[in-house]
């Protein structure tokens, strides 16, 4: 597997003639349009197949896995055009291994919301180890608030993809409760009619664990919480359900605000069959431009968490998408554009843009001019999220989770393809 930087002259043909790939395999492994202006400072990854197999008459998909010694799946996640079509013809060439191998096993995990488009969703099953469909939510009865996940969860079964049940103290106005989370930690009836709930539309859908995702606990539950949590993992556990929990990013024990100071991580980690570190938005929304997910301030985190969590337990965060924010800044007023990963290349190719990348923060980004107004647009590309894997692989975490697959990220999958074997437990 190699990066290129598109330079001045640069066509897709020049560069798949230089390392002997097809332009085909280019365009689907960036998630490139047909007639795309490529985009001076853009990164391309470039798959180096070491094992390459002619289809023959007669054969199947499992008749050339068997061949091989690898699975159906894996030749999924090789040849990804076959994920929404699985026929093969004669003369077809299939990639059955790359250059370098598998440097280890790896966890994966994404986030969907119902409403993601089948051709996304599939594309990201095929690498993923679970698929956390979000979001259950509660009432102060008791009883649940669903999300139509019937779609995801039989399409997560397809690929070998376990879908786990994200329940959150999120409200009718989308955001996360304080006050409702507050209830149930504090009402052990609430909770036992809240976990019954759980496990019959757990038994019932398909679901094999739980994801928590309760953020701006108020300091005073924190107890309550670890409570909580505690007796969820005596309900789910007999059931063979996991429990994982969602953690702020800290990057101490003393970490003051309402974001992190409930989230313990040494009592958390404790409880939790595996834990989700959320290390993205430091750019955010409402904040000042910069990347949304800096690798050194990702790795104090990490740093921090191997010391009170088990690395086997842990799943690192990676984000799926950037921001473009309108220049001049002003706290409070300006407002970040939330853009998808592929879409800012498409945006910087709009309007000519040359896309640079910071080496403190191992992140994208590229400046550019519209209606008289200055735009910055930090985003991921194949460049950062390899440094943050590797980051994983420094740490020995148990994988990483991506918030949240909604939008296509092409070149993310095809370099997982490329240097990990993905976990799958169902």
């Amino acid at each position: 597997m190699l990066i290129h930087i598109v330079a001045r002259g640069d066509t897709l043909f020049s560069i798949a003639r230089r390392y002997g790939v097809s332009v085909s395999r280019l365009r689907s492994d960036n998630g490139l349009t047909e007639n795309q202006t490529l985009v001076v400072g853009q990164a391309l990854i470039v798959t180096l197949p070491s094992r390459v197999y002619t289809v023959r008459p007669g054969d199947t998909l499992y008749s050339i896995a068997g061949r091989f010694g690898v699975s159906v799946l894996e030749l999924l996640q090789n040849n990804p055009e076959l994920i929404q079509n699985d026929t093969i013809r004669p003369g077809q060439q299939l990639t059955v291994s790359f250059q370098g191998g598998k440097i280890r096993e790896l966890a994966t995990l994404g986030y969907a919301y119902p409403s993601i488009n089948d051709g996304i969703l599939r594309r990201a099953l095929a690498y993923l180890t679970y698929l956390a469909v979000f979001s259950y939510g509660f009432t102060e009865a008791g009883t649940l608030i669903p999300a139509d996940d019937a779609r995801l969860i039989n399409t997560a079964y397809e690929y070998r993809a376990a879908p786990i049940l994200v329940f959150s103290s999120i409200d009718d106005s989308g955001g996360f409760s304080t006050s409702r989370a507050s209830t149930l930690f504090n009402d052990r009836a609430l909770q036992d009619r809240v976990l019954a709930n759980l496990v019959a539309v757990m038994r019932r859908k398909g679901y094999v664990g739980i994801d928590m995702d309760f953020e701006y606990i108020a300091p005073e539950d924190a107890g309550g919480y670890q409570e909580f949590l505690t007796r969820a993992r005596e309900v789910m556990e007999p059931e063979g359900f996991t429990v994982s929990v969602a953690l702020a990013p800290k990057t101490s024990a003393s970490q003051t605000g309402l974001l992190y100071e409930a989230h313990d991580y040494p009592a958390i980690g404790a409880i939790a069959d595996w834990v989700l570190l959320m290390t993205y938005e430091w750019g955010y929304t409402y904040g000042p431009p910069m990347a949304v997910a800096p690798i050194d301030q990702v790795r104090r985190v990490v740093s921090y968490a191997v010391t009170e969590i088990p690395p086997e337990k842990i799943l690192m965060g990676i984000p799926n998408y950037g921001y473009d924010w309108t220049l001049p800044y002003e706290q409070g007023i300006t407002r970040a554009e939330n853009i998808g990963n592929q879409g800012a290349v498409l945006r910087a190719a709009r309007y000519g843009a040359e896309i640079r990348f910071d080496e403190t923060a191992q992140s994208p980004y590229f400046e550019y001019y519209t209606a008289g107004r200055r735009h910055i647009v930090w985003f991921e590309d194949v460049r950062s999220v390899k440094a943050k894997l590797e980051l994983t692989d420094e740490y020995g975490l148990r994988g990483v989770g991506y918030w949240n697959i909604m939008r296509a990220f092409n070149q993310n999958w095809a370099l997982l393809a490329a240097r990990y074997a993905i976990s799958k437990v169902v």
